[in-house]
């Protein structure tokens, strides 16, 4: 899979409420999610972010409480995946459950910066900083999280298989 946009970049210790705050948790609607994400640290993500587009952090990106309403605004407003230096585990886990690919990459945290235009190739783990001409590699996914990624995430990828046997 691959995937090209514009980069979001934030630093360490984003946590799932600022991802997307508390008080918009008796939403489940990812649209009406997606109408909320980011709005607690960055006011202009709302107005300016496109389908496709990469959001980036140094740490423990999505820290804190273990919801799953963070990755899906993420999702739901188009974000295409979040690079980071790390996750909060559960973060990582609620994100892939529900078909939002994460990588983790150091070098390209460090050498890009908001505003950059990245090419990402989820299936070999690269990323192009087509801005600054400087390619970096993630570790790929293992092959059964690329599927769940590539279905759409655990409910779908489970459709699909159960669909198959029939």
């Amino acid at each position: 899979m691959k995937l090209k946009g514009k980069v979001f970049k934030y630093g360490a210790d984003v946590n799932t409420d600022v991802i997307i705050p508390a008080r918009y948790l008796s939403m489940s609607d990812p649209d009406e999610l997606a109408e909320h994400c980011m709005e607690d640290i960055d006011a202009e993500f709302l107005k300016t972010v496109k389908p496709g587009d990469i959001i980036m952090a140094t740490t423990n990106f999505g820290c804190g409480s273990s919801r799953e309403h963070a990755p899906l605004a993420i999702k739901a407003v188009g974000v295409s995946c979040v690079i980071a230096k790390s996750f909060a585990r559960i973060f990582f886990r609620n994100a892939i459950n529900i078909g939002l690919p994460l990588l983790e990459c150091p070098q390209a945290v460090d050498k890009t910066e908001a505003g950059d235009v990245l090419e990402v190739d989820l299936s070999k783990g690269k990323i192009k900083n087509v801005t600054r001409s400087v390619d970096f590699t993630a570790e790929p996914f293992p092959e059964f999280m690329a599927e769940l990624i590539s279905a759409g995430g655990l409910i779908e990828y489970t459709k699909q298989r159960l669909a198959r046997r029939t």
